[in-house]
């Protein structure tokens, strides 16, 4: 889905043309200023799409940008300031709202995650746990935060996962005819003890997931990977499940090259930041 389908969807939601409170008691030739002010520091994310929704509601509404996106943010920050239409800036309001604190608060905490391993080898790599439909938007606030993209969908790579191995007889065989037919496609395998990582390391896994473990568990099978590791052969380590603020810091210092947190773009919190409009 593009974003200007999905602003088309969010408008048609929130019935933004259809504002009664608006039409009714603002009068239609009534003009505004808005100013967007940033209530708690943090990382800058949306401000196209957030102009979008404006433009889509009324191509008079001029937006002057002050901060651009990817920066961070300080209490207090004026980001930008709209002028046109009192009812279209109204009307919008919270759609653009949503969407800008919405991607805001996933570059924020994405980058609280990156600060946390900063100097090590790893890179904070995003999952597909985003809401359906925003992905496109969820991954970019990613980058937006400093951190990197896993799949974007399912055609992007092979992971091959607990329940695949489950219904999966000869990995051996299944990944060797893969890539007979997919030359430059990655494959990943997911491990939970240090048979499966014996198998992936058998197959030759572009990259062994290390999901849902303790740490004294990732450790060893961590050290199993690199031992096997030679020359012509040297998959890359991901750390996956369980990890947070508190504890990243450690497992970064095992010397794998991802980790990937679905908290990112499933669970940040929006960034706190407002509107306010003054009469003309």
């Amino acid at each position: 889905m593009n974003t200007n389908e999905l602003i088309r969807l969010a408008l048609k939601e929130d019935c933004v043309f259809k504002d009664i409170t608006t039409k009714e008691f603002i009068p239609k030739d009534k003009q505004a200023k808005a100013v967007l002010i940033a209530n708690k520091p943090g990382v800058l994310c949306g401000i196209d799409v957030f102009t979008a929704v404006f433009k889509a509601i009324d191509k008079k509404c001029r937006v002057t940008k002050k901060i651009k996106d990817c920066s961070k943010i300080k209490k207090g920050d004026h980001i930008l300031e709209i002028n046109g239409p009192a009812q279209a800036i109204l009307s919008g309001e919270r759609t653009a709202l949503n969407f800008l604190q919405h991607m805001s608060g996933i570059a924020t905490l994405t980058n609280e995650f990156v600060s946390a391993v900063k100097g090590g080898r790893a890179k904070i790599f995003d999952t597909r746990k985003t809401i359906p439909g925003y992905r496109e938007l969820a991954k970019y606030a990613v980058r937006c935060g400093g951190g990197a993209n896993h799949r974007m969908g399912l055609s992007d790579m092979v992971l091959i996962k607990d329940n695949h191995l489950s219904l999966t007889k000869d990995l051996a065989s299944k990944i060797k005819g893969f890539r007979k037919k997919h030359k430059n496609v990655l494959v990943e395998v997911e491990c939970e003890n240090a048979a499966q990582v014996r198998h992936a390391l058998q197959v030759r896994a572009d990259i062994i997931m290390l999901d849902n473990t303790s740490y004294a568990n990732t450790k060893k099978m961590a050290a199993l990977i690199r031992k096997n590791s030679v020359n012509c052969y040297n998959p890359e380590i991901e750390i996956s499940g369980g990890i947070n603020a508190k504890t990243i810091g450690k497992f970064a210092k095992l010397g794998v090259e991802r980790i990937s947190v679905g908290m990112i773009t499933h669970s940040a919190p929006a960034l706190d930041i407002t509107l306010e409009i003054t009469i003309k």
